[in-house]
């Protein structure tokens, strides 16, 4: 019994599992494009862009991970 109220109390996971997946798919589909197109990002302005969304989305996961934490 108190084991099951002690699981109650713990904070949810799926945050951070949602996150994590979000990341991994756009790491395996950006490497598609990437391996696809050898000239991708094409320009200055699109490797920006390529860099300022993967790290959005690292420090999403990142938070979501500590946010989750025991």
């Amino acid at each position: 019994m108190l084991s099951l109220v002690l699981a109650a109390a713990e904070p949810s996971k799926t945050p951070f599992y949602i996150a994590g997946g979000v990341l991994a798919a756009y790491a395996v589909v950006l490497a598609g494009i990437g391996l696809t197109r050898p000239s991708f990002p094409f320009n200055e302005r699109g490797a920006r862009a390529v860099m300022g969304v993967s790290l959005v989305l690292i420090v999403i996961t990142i938070a979501m991970a500590i946010v989750t934490s025991k």
